[in-house]
């Protein structure tokens, strides 16, 4: 056997870059896997990441999944599947479920994972075994610019119950529950895709409120965690959360006792790579306590993953990363993978726990939710409108974990139920001067998301309702502004299925 200058024998060398690869969870350009990622694959590369570039349709997306089996049979394939405004797999389309806040608002567990169950049927039914979800943030800062509605709520034990039942329900298909984002997202003001964020407050308080959700989740059994690049001085103050010893390992591992896998949140994300850099910043990742690293939403190539494998590689040959910890940390994604290629999958026989009580879920359970979201005010003088009105959106700008791509309002399903409705997007100092000249005598329909947030949303708002007190208000986002309009419709949440619930109650249908 060849040894090098080091001591370090051709096995080793070999063993240490498979270790490196197995810790990875890239994404890729396409439909159909690169040769490059197949390559990969043969070399110990035992996670994959799907986006919403990878998936034109259902049938698609499993021929892609059987694909990369026919590489790897055991391959984890990972998706940001949350429902709600956060889809990949309707990313064009906007998705059949309402995500975790319409869920919170009806407050029903069953429901919670009824719908949870057959996210996951659809998931398995494609062939992913691995998704991104649940969001378990207790969403307390309203001004959060990156949770929102994907959070069930701002009370720690509403948050808790939900995420709890959303992995069960999601585990009962076969597919393995992420939960995200540790320590807690949701009292952030900063979007970490953009800077890192921090979070001053002390000790008890992320022990009786960020940490409720994830005790709940571990105690449910939840696959994987995923960490936040967020800096929480109280736990550790010069680390940011992903990358330190303290958050992954002292809290998460020891004082809450999880075992299962640590993913952390993309790499390539600013609050991560515009201080530490993608390659120092997987090291620490893995040498704190994280088993896999995520990797794929902006960076989509060979080359990302060559480079993370060598620093990985380079970190065990120095001695800054334990040889052991890069072991187990693939240990524990092997592990996973043997879960997720074992666990029985639902049949139309025996369907998974879906909520009901005999094993059935329905198909619409969707939109069934989605309706139960809603809350209405001003509606005991609404009559519903029998001509076609003009839907005025009040568009903000995406964030990015939704994406720019997605389609949300409720004109499309206003245009089925009363054709002939028009519709405009609108933003800016202008946007309610302009929207009144284009909606001429028609009525209007304002479709705000979270104008709390955006003083010329409000202001818009204020002038469509100056001019036309008759304006129905339909608001996407996190409802926090005192309802205004003839009729004000809360969804909870941008998803189709949201949209449509809100225009069959504009179009009495």
């Amino acid at each position: 056997m060849t040894t090098f200058a080091s001591g370090t024998t051709a096995f080793d060398k070999d063993r240490l870059s498979r270790d490196a690869l197995t810790v990875l969870q890239p994404g890729f350009l396409g439909a159909t896997a690169p040769d490059w990622l197949l390559r990969r694959l043969g070399e110990g590369l035992a996670s994959v990441g799907l986006f919403g570039r990878n998936i034109t349709s259902p049938e698609q997306l499993a021929a892609l999944t059987a694909q990369l089996r026919a590489e790897r049979e055991d391959v984890l394939v990972a998706i940001d599947e949350e429902g709600g405004d956060v889809t990949r797999l309707e990313v064009r389309t906007g998705s059949s479920f309402p995500g975790n806040h319409a869920l919170g608002a009806v407050d029903d567990v069953a429901l919670t994972r009824e719908v949870a169950a057959e996210l996951g049927r659809r998931l398995a039914a494609c062939g992913v075994n691995l998704n991104w979800a649940p969001s378990a943030d207790v969403n307390s800062n309203p001004a959060n610019p990156v949770i929102g509605v994907r959070s069930f709520g701002a009370d720690p034990e509403l948050v808790a119950r939900h995420t709890a039942a959303y992995v069960t329900g999601l585990q009962s298909a076969g597919v393995a529950a992420c939960t995200k984002h540790f320590p807690g997202h949701g009292d952030t003001a900063v979007d970490s895709h953009h800077a890192l964020p921090r979070i001053d407050v002390a000790t008890p308080v992320l022990g009786d409120r960020e940490l409720t959700p994830f005790r709940a989740a571990i105690t449910a059994g939840t696959r994987a965690v995923m960490s936040a690049h967020i800096l929480v001085p109280a736990l550790d103050p010069t680390r940011p959360a992903t990358l330190s010893p303290r958050i992954l390992t002292a809290l998460l591992r020891d004082e809450l006792g999880y075992d299962g896998l640590i993913v952390t949140d993309g790499m390539e994300m600013q609050a991560v790579a515009a201080t530490y850099g993608i390659e120092r910043g997987s090291v620490l990742a893995i040498a704190a306590g994280a088993d896999a690293i995520c990797v794929g939403g902006g960076l989509a190539d060979d080359d990302t993953v060559r480079r993370l494998r060598d620093a990985l590689v380079t970190a065990v040959r120095t001695g800054e990363l334990a040889e052991e910890r890069l072991a187990d940390a693939a240990d524990r994604v092997r592990d996973l993978a043997r879960w997720t290629a074992t666990e029985p999958k639902p049949t139309a026989a025996n369907g998974g726990d879906g909520g009901d009580g005999d094993g059935r879920v329905r198909a619409d359970v969707g939109l069934i939710a989605a309706r139960r979201a809603l809350r209405l005010t001003g509606g005991e003088v609404f009559s519903p409108l029998t001509e076609p009105p003009y839907v005025a959106a009040l568009t903000p700008v995406a964030n990015i974990a939704v994406g720019d791509e997605t389609p949300w309002g409720a004109a499309a399903e206003l245009v089925r139920l009363l054709p002939g409705t028009e519709t405009g997007s609108f933003a800016g100092p202008d946007a309610g001067h302009a929207a009144l000249v284009a909606a001429g005598e028609r009525r209007i329909v304002a479709v705000v998301r979270d104008e709390h947030r955006h003083p010329w949303m409000a202001a818009a708002l204020d002038t469509l309702l100056m001019a036309r007190p008759d304006t129905v208000v339909v608001e996407m986002g996190v409802p926090q502004a005192p309802p205004r309009g003839a009729l004000h419709i809360a969804t909870h949440g941008a998803a189709r299925v949201c949209g449509r619930a809100a225009a069959e109650v504009i179009a009495g249908a």
